[in-house]
């Protein structure tokens, strides 16, 4: 079958993207690893022994990240509707963590642990609908909040990619009034025509 003008552009761009090239060559499962990568060296986030949360975690390119970040007393939890090939150091989760099972899985696993900083790379399944898909990905990350707020101790950060567009800026009022200081970060990964952009909140009220 062949293929539409805009999925010939974007597999094009795709496999001419220097960060998909430098993924391959690094190790890494995606490009976004670059993401975090840089948002952790302007913010430092992670520290050794750091209990860290990634949902939306599939395929692993945050939590290849985390991992030597935290070291051996760390710990990741991740989880993820969709399947996750398996990382050392990192315990996964498959299921939708809204749900009370999959939640209580998670809960199970943290072991009376709180949680130093949660991440959230998701995206909801995009329908090409601009407003459907806004309001599906300010759901997504509403829920990976009250996550947060659950499982963070104080202090603790919070790091979740938001699409600016309807709903974006009440999102990022929401965090101010948990967290002492918001920042958006756009990393050099991130596409520049994308809308995605990275809050990072820290100190946990």
């Amino acid at each position: 079958m062949a293929r539409s003008k805009t999925s010939k552009k974007w597999l094009d761009e795709h496999v001419n993207d220097p960060y998909v090239k430098k993924a391959k060559i690094d190790g890494y499962r995606s490009r976004a690893s670059y993401k975090l990568i840089e948002i952790n060296e302007k913010d430092k986030l992670f520290r050794p022994g750091n209990v860290v949360m990634d949902l939306g975690s599939a395929p692993g390119g945050w939590s290849q990240i985390l991992v030597p970040l935290i070291g051996d007393t760390g710990r990741v939890i991740a989880s993820d509707i969709l399947p996750m090939d398996g990382i050392v150091g990192v315990s996964f989760i498959q299921g939708d963590f809204t749900e009370a099972a999959v939640y209580e899985e998670i809960v199970e696993t943290l072991n009376g642990d709180k949680v130093d900083v949660v991440v959230c790379d998701m995206s909801p399944n995009i329908s090409g609908v601009n407003t459907t898909d806004q309001y599906a990905s300010i759901y997504l990350v509403e829920l990976a909040l009250d996550m947060a707020r659950n499982v963070l101790k104080p202090g603790g950060s919070f790091c979740a990619k938001v699409f600016q567009g309807v709903g974006y800026e009440e999102y990022v009022k929401d965090v101010r009034s948990s967290f002492d200081k918001v920042l958006v970060r756009k990393p050099a990964a991130s596409r520049p025509r994308s809308r995605e952009v990275y809050i990072v909140a820290k100190g946990f009220k």
